[in-house]
């Protein structure tokens, strides 16, 4: 009884502590859209401009998904955990002195580096740390830390953006990362890394080319499609929305308002995300949820009205994070502890890559004149192909022991 109320206060302790980073970066992402927002308006920047912001966030996502993944596999999750958030603190607060577009995007890459890299592996930790009938709950409720991150970011956004300007929002994200960095010191590595460490490890060659071995190359197949399809549209979409809703004819101050209202309901997407997980598995929650959103994105880019509007935002918000929660419970359960921080990397950074090209996207077809709900369609459509793809090439991995 002790043992079991022991592992449940670790389990406890081990998900505050990731979930504190994941909120820091939740909060940073969130203000990045707020703040594009008002730099378009400060700055005078074009749609173009726009989604580069967007998008060399998600460059530096990919090369830190790509980076961090693979030290993790040599030098362990812990010390990737510190290193990344680290390198987002200082990029992020160092970010709210930058005086041109130029200094931004730059601090801005190193910011999506530390991101990129910290999300794979925390959720690699977590799943390694927690017992098999646990663990799916455990990293959908890690994963849900980032709506949390998201309701401070549009709180913030929404009373200091427009009062003091968006370099105070960035000051505020930059400075309590540091206190998840000092509790992040005290945190044990990965047990299962631990069991592996004293043998001899593999190549980075030999782990990148495991990915596509017999054994393992449909679930890289299935996570390379199903990441692509999932950051593409959530970095288009979600990184637009406040733009979106000015385009469509609200002010600045009442599309920060909406959206944190459609933010809100992220916790009940997660938090039932967490019930079904452990109760239908992963590829029920994957399949629905990926649906939900895609037809969500298709009724928000075609409403008509603010009532309808707020309804499809709403469920987009409430489908796609549970979504999220599902697929990172999910990755890592496709690969053995010797390249499960490569492949959870290497399929984040493919997932990155959709990242970059989602808000370029955007910013090129409110460019050349298209409409909302012609750009919504599109997203629609990569949605249900990251399920489609779910549905076919996916194995149920609920309560499987990791290797």
């Amino acid at each position: 009884m002790k043992s079991g109320k022991k592992q449940e206060l670790s389990n406890t302790k081990l998900l505050g502590i990731a979930g504190m980073g994941w909120m820091f970066d939740a909060m940073d992402v969130g203000m990045l859209s707020f703040i594009i927002a008002a730099l378009a308006a400060e700055w005078s920047l074009t749609p173009g401009q726009m989604g580069w912001i967007g998008s060399i966030n998600s460059i530096g996502m990919a090369v830190g998904a790509l980076i961090f993944g693979l030290m993790a596999d040599r030098i362990g999750r812990k010390h990737v955990f510190i290193i990344t958030l680290l390198l987002f603190s200082i990029g992020s607060g160092a970010s709210a002195f930058a005086g041109s577009l130029t200094v931004f995007l730059i601090l801005r890459f190193l910011v999506g580096m530390g991101l990129g890299g910290e999300l794979p592996v925390a959720s690699t930790l977590v799943s390694e740390s927690v017992p098999a009938e646990k663990r799916g709950r455990i990293v959908v409720l890690l994963e849900s830390f980032w709506a949390g991150g998201w309701l401070i970011a549009a709180v913030i956004s929404y009373f200091i953006i427009p009062s003091i300007g968006w370099q105070a929002a960035l000051l505020i994200s930059a400075i309590p990362a540091l206190y998840a960095l000092y509790l992040r010191m005290g945190l044990p590595d990965s047990p299962r890394f631990a069991a592996v460490k004293t043998k001899e490890k593999s190549s980075v060659l030999h782990n990148l080319t495991q990915l596509w071995s017999k054994e393992y190359s449909r679930q890289t197949a299935m996570l390379w499609v199903v990441w692509f399809c999932v950051v593409f549209s959530y970095y288009g979409m979600f990184l637009w929305l406040p733009s979106v809703m000015v385009m469509k004819g609200f002010s600045l101050i009442k599309s920060f308002e909406y959206v944190l209202i459609m933010t809100l309901a992220q916790l009940p997407g997660y938090f039932t995300a967490a019930w079904c997980i452990e109760r239908f598995g992963r590829k029920f929650v994957l399949v629905v949820y990926l649906t939900g959103t895609a037809a969500s994105a298709y009724f928000f880019g075609t409403a008509d009205s603010t009532a309808l509007l707020m309804a499809a935002g709403i469920l987009l918000s409430f489908f796609n994070l549970g979504a999220w929660g599902g697929l990172y419970a999910y990755t890592p359960e496709q690969y053995p502890t010797v390249i499960r921080g490569t492949g959870a990397g290497m399929a984040a950074a493919i997932g990155r890559i959709g990242g970059v090209l989602g808000p370029l996207l955007v910013g090129y077809l409110v460019a050349q004149k298209y409409a909302v709900s012609t750009i919504f369609t599109i997203f629609c459509i990569s949605i249900l192909i990251g399920a489609l793809a779910v549905f076919l090439l996916g194995k149920e991995t609920k309560k499987q022991e990791l290797v």
